[in-house]
């Protein structure tokens, strides 16, 4: 999974942002190269989250994010690699790794 964080001022949508000259590039790189995008979203601000924590039984519901930092969790994308150094390439050309981060996480496969 790459984790999209990013500065979350830009107000764009998603449709606004797929339409974008280089997110366009960055999905046919993934489709020449055969990394397969399984799914992904982006997310609503940080503004809108919940966060929930339990501690000694106690249920703890704040507003926001669990963190206050510039750069926000903005979505993510699902993807489908052979091996870690794939993922890494495709992070790496996604346009957002250009002034925000792109965390790369497996998921658990039992």
């Amino acid at each position: 999974m790459l984790i999209i964080c990013d500065d979350e001022s830009d107000a764009l949508s998603p449709v606004e942002i797929a339409r974008l000259p280089d997110h366009v590039a960055w999905i046919e790189y993934m489709e020449r190269s055969g990394v397969t995008l399984l799914g992904g979203e982006r997310l609503r601000s940080s503004g809108d989250a919940t966060s929930v924590r339990t501690r000694n039984g106690e249920v703890l519901v704040s507003d926001g994010p669990f963190v206050e930092t510039k750069e926000q969790i903005g979505g993510f994308a699902l993807i489908e690699c052979a091996d870690l150094d794939e993922a890494v390439e495709a992070a790496s050309r996604h346009p957002f790794a250009a002034h925000g981060v792109i965390e790369i996480r497996p998921v658990w496969q039992e």
